[in-house]
């Protein structure tokens, strides 16, 4: 029932009702993982730029992201694999809106070399071509990138050392989508996000996808990144699945992913 006296709360009550329901809606998702499938097939997802660098996304997901970037209002958002590098400026981009919105607010001034916010992106190989797209970007002024395994130990400390200084910190797992890769990831980093932030884990669709889509990949189904979080979920109550997201996408490469850090 919706607030009439409040047509915000009210527009707000509506939404949240009517996304509740598309968790029953079978013959709609069921279409939903169809449209997937051929997706995959076309590489829909590799037709994407944000602010002129490839972003490898569902346009549904990019659009969740900035949701919850402006809801948690990370001041430092870490990314476990880089390519392109579309993801980390879109992530700049987004901070730097919330930079902005700070500087408004308080009636101050927004200097791009000295604003707190950053992102970092760690990538076991990082082309040279994309660092150097990457590092001639106006947004590079918010990037730093780390090369090598993130599921190695040196990489681990690194990059704890790097959060330490940061309060509100935004995981994001998109590199190697194995069971057990993503499962090493979400043990190494997803304690680093913050109490009511996120440790997004992307391309957990993969377990709903037919036998063969990824012929040239270890990843399929049985051993990817939505086993990896139900796994990691079994011992780790102060992470729960944000099911109103999980709900409303219905087109996304992270059904499950949406793991809110709730204690």
């Amino acid at each position: 029932m919706s607030d009439t006296s409040d047509p915000i709360r009210g527009f707000e009550a509506e939404r949240t009702d009517r996304i509740s329901g598309y968790g029953d809606q079978r013959g709609w998702q069921a279409s939903s993982l169809d449209w997937l499938k051929t997706a995959f097939d076309r590489k829909y997802m590799y037709n994407f730029a944000w602010g002129g660098r490839p972003i490898i996304q569902l346009p549904t997901d990019m659009a969740v992201f900035q949701e919850i970037v402006w809801a948690t209002r990370p001041d430092l958002i870490i990314e476990t694999g880089i390519a392109h590098g579309g993801s980390l400026v879109m992530s700049a981009s987004l901070l730097a809106m919330l930079d902005y919105c700070d500087a408004v607010e308080s009636g101050g001034v927004v200097d791009p070399k000295t604003a707190r916010r950053r992102v970092l992106g760690i990538d076991i190989d990082i082309r040279a071509h994309n660092r150097q797209a990457i590092e001639a970007h106006p947004m590079s002024t918010k990037i730093d990138m780390f090369e090598g395994s993130s599921i190695e130990e040196p990489m681990i400390r690194r990059v704890h050392d790097h959060a330490r200084t940061f309060e509100r910190v935004l995981v994001c797992l998109d590199s190697n989508h194995t069971h057990d890769h993503v499962l090493a990831e979400l043990n190494a980093y997803a304690s680093l996000a913050s109490r009511d932030s996120y440790c997004l884990v992307f391309d957990t669709v993969i377990e709903d996808l037919p036998e063969g889509t990824f012929p040239d990949r270890p990843w399929a189904p049985g051993n990817n990144a939505k086993t990896a979080v139900h796994e990691f979920l079994k011992t780790h109550p102060e992470f729960e699945i944000d099911q109103e997201i999980n709900n409303k996408l219905l087109i996304s490469a992270a059904p499950n992913g949406w793991l809110k850090r709730v204690k």
